[in-house]
């Protein structure tokens, strides 16, 4: 990821409009990353998890569960929160290259690949391939496409906040967002966006016989997930 994003994610920020926006929102990835799991047996990987508020309900789908978070800060809490769980493990991205070959049945790469290189992700995604046994799952979702506005990410949200509950601080919130360090940051690096063709042949460079998913995980529908089948 990119040195300074992973400085933004690790300090405080206002991206979530309130406690109640963060809630619901690690509450809808967790549910969604959790009907992914094929069987109570799997071992998976939320790979940049962030604060992964609900990642009980994902380790109550599968046998052992992965978080890993690239922000220090964030995964020191994230580790100290999530102790008592010996069904999760909360590693650095380091930690996770080391993993033995095959290891994983499911891989969830969610909101990650807008601040990576083109050069990074082939390379996750080519970790990935080894990391997962033979008919495992690599699910990447909220790639943005070159022909989307931000205005569509705005609208998602406002959406979503009004059916739970927190239309008028998502309302300040976009407000706040235009003048934050993260409208700063993103305008000046921008983020990484593909077209269903560049993510699919970015999927078969890495050994993966990928589709688009029917739906993205998340609120936001704008934006396209993918599920890529390791041969």
């Amino acid at each position: 990821m990119i040195a300074d994003w992973i400085g933004f994610w690790d300090s405080p920020h206002f991206i979530y409009a309130n406690a109640r926006h963060k809630d619901v929102h690690y509450r809808l990835i967790a549910h969604e990353i959790a009907a992914l799991v094929a069987n109570p047996d799997a071992r998976v990987l939320d790979y940049g998890a962030g604060e992964a508020l609900h990642a009980e309900i994902v380790a109550g789908a599968a046998a052992e569960v992965w978080l890993c978070e690239a922000a220090p800060t964030v995964r020191e809490a994230l580790a100290a929160r999530l102790a008592g769980n010996g069904k999760i493990h909360v590693v650095a991205p380091h930690e996770i290259a080391r993993l033995p070959e095959r290891t994983l049945d499911l891989i969830v790469l969610h909101s990650v690949v807008q601040y990576l290189t083109p050069a990074g992700a082939g390379a996750l995604f080519a970790l990935f391939h080894r990391l997962l046994k033979p008919g495992g799952l690599l699910v990447v979702s909220d790639i943005l496409q070159p022909n989307v506005a931000a205005a569509a990410d705005a609208i998602a949200l406002l959406r979503f906040a009004k059916a739970n509950g927190f239309f008028f601080a998502a309302t300040w919130g976009v407000t706040r967002t235009l003048f934050s360090r993260y409208w700063r940051l993103r305008s000046r690096l921008g983020l990484t966006r593909y077209s269903e063709t560049a993510m699919l042949e970015k999927f078969a460079a890495a050994g993966f016989a990928a589709q688009r998913a029917p739906k993205n995980i998340g609120h936001n529908q704008a934006r396209m997930a993918f599920y890529a089948k390791r041969h």
